[in-house]
């Protein structure tokens, strides 16, 4: 029997894209396991519980060969795993083709080459933002995301919440919401040079 998984790794991100190439592939979804976590650890509720139904025999069908895990040993770990309990795992989107449920030599090096890509991918990926912070720090920039509310603005939402008003009131009369308004009055920040914090 044939399985989908789908993982996305923060709540922020949509499965809808995972989830429909699954289907379209002809999974039904009471077949389709999900989770909203980092690839980074094991402790996942869907995988957990498709983990338990698997049998020997049974096929688990990703869009990607990261949605199983995030780093190179994981990855390969987990095939390995599965292909002694007599599972297969297919990928779908991968640019080399993934599919372990037959005993082609192929199947292996397909995984471990799409392993050590995405493995390297995530180490350049962290060595280009780490330059990017190093760049902007030099700068005197802040890096990351703009602020939502101005030094400015925060100085008249503390103003605001000591003469007594609301936090509520305030977030909305600032166009944020209550806790990206405590988030920020909580953040020990630099001066602001002007509207970029």
């Amino acid at each position: 029997m044939e399985f989908g998984y789908a993982r996305v790794s923060t709540t922020h991100q949509d499965l809808e894209r995972q989830l429909v190439a699954l289907r379209e592939y002809g999974i039904p979804d009471e077949r389709i396991y999900t989770d909203r976590k980092t690839g980074a650890t094991m402790d996942r509720p869907g995988w957990r519980r498709l983990q338990q139904i698997l049998r020997e025999g049974d096929r688990i069908v990703a869009t990607n060969l990261d949605r199983y895990g995030r780093n190179l040993r994981e990855c390969l770990n987990i095939v390995h795993e599965l292909r002694c309990h007599g599972v297969g795992v297919t990928t779908l989107e991968d640019p080399i083709p993934i599919d372990t449920s037959g005993e082609s030599p192929m199947a292996e090096i397909a995984v471990a080459l799409l392993a050590l890509f995405a493995h390297m991918e995530r180490v350049f990926m962290r060595e280009r933002a780490a330059h990017a912070r190093e760049v902007a720090s030099a700068s005197g920039v802040r890096a990351g995301r703009p602020r939502k509310l101005t030094s400015d603005q925060l100085a008249g939402a503390r103003a605001a919440l000591a003469a007594g008003q609301k936090p509520d009131a305030v977030a909305a009369a600032f166009g944020v919401s209550r806790a990206t308004l405590y988030r920020h009055l909580a953040e020990t920040t630099k001066p602001s040079t002007g509207d970029t914090e």
